[in-house]
């Protein structure tokens, strides 16, 4: 029996019954169609109930992982023992003139559609962006010469202490692919981006070639987590895998996308383990072929 099942009716107190799913396999939950079973995972409806689950996991000793749209994650083919909490039912949107208030598990690209209705520019490098706005400022993610911290002015988190605070950008410490929330473990809950008044056709178009070129270059016919490295420094990752012989290299069911090095693909029946060792595979290769680095950008968690 699940060893945390007894954890699961203390839950009950805090979340309806149809917000916690016990044994969920995590394949269901992330982009890349692979990952074991959760031990419990549930989907909050507000930030109350997201701080209750938090200080209850804290209290008896239950670890827990905070996840959006499972985007940028991989889950081990073992799973993952505890609890998972899922933001996507906290995904209200509202306006404040130029301003937009996004909950953490607003889509990245409800808020760019919002931001064209209302003429509001700035928010364009994010319409192909698949995440959720909790993930993406965590990672200060970014395309398309645009990134969140050209577009943020505060973040709403819980420490942690269990404390709710508003981080301004400053205290936010957005870098590449890095912040003060990854840093300190917060939880974002809510997010404010400072926009700004543009023609909406010229917002349109923007959107329109940007999607363009992100399905002309991306192999988003595939389960994947995206650009699976970061970019090293000098350097351009898909180019070092290319140029490493790399494009189209296969273990199991995962791929190097023929479309786009930077990218590993589900081919259909990948397991976790094989994007693992595709992964180890290309970091290996490129380290011997040109001594780069390469770090993944994907959230690696769970058990083997």
């Amino acid at each position: 029996m699940n060893k945390f099942r007894e954890f699961s009716t203390k839950l009950t107190e805090i979340l309806d019954s149809k917000d916690i799913e016990i044994d969920e396999p995590m394949k269901n939950h992330t982009s890349f169609k692979v990952g074991g079973p959760v031990d419990i995972l549930v989907n909050p409806e507000n930030h109350k109930q997201v701080l209750d689950i938090i200080n209850l996991c804290k209290k008896d000793n239950v670890p827990y992982y905070i996840i959006g749209n499972g985007t940028n994650l991989l889950v081990k083919d073992g799973g993952i023992r505890g609890v998972v909490i899922k933001l996507c039912k906290l995904n209200e949107i509202t306006l404040d003139q130029d301003k937009l208030i996004a909950k953490s598990g607003a889509l990245l690209k409800d808020v760019s559609d919002i931001a064209l209705k209302q003429g509001l520019a700035g928010f364009e490098f994010a319409c192909g962006i698949p995440g959720s706005i909790g993930g993406a400022v965590a990672m200060n993610a970014g395309a398309y010469n645009g990134e969140i911290s050209n577009v943020i002015e505060s973040a709403k988190v819980i420490d942690n202490e269990g404390n709710i605070k508003t981080l301004n950008k400053d205290e936010l410490e957005l870098g590449y692919r890095m912040s003060s929330i990854l840093k300190h473990g917060y939880t974002v809950i809510e997010v404010t981006f400072k926009l700004h008044k543009g023609e909406q056709e010229k917002i349109k178009d923007r959107i329109e070639d940007l999607s363009k070129r992100r399905s002309d270059k991306q192999p988003l016919e595939y389960p994947s987590a995206g650009s699976t490295f970061k970019r090293p420094e000098g350097y351009f990752a898909a180019k070092l895998i290319e140029d490493s012989g790399l494009k189209g290299m296969r273990v199991g069911d995962a791929q190097v996308s023929e479309k786009h090095s930077g990218f590993i693909i589900n081919k259909g029946n990948a397991t976790a383990k094989d994007i693992l060792g595709l992964i180890k595979l290309v970091q290996n290769t490129v380290k011997d072929k040109f001594n780069v680095d390469l770090f993944t950008e994907v959230r690696i968690i769970g058990e083997d």
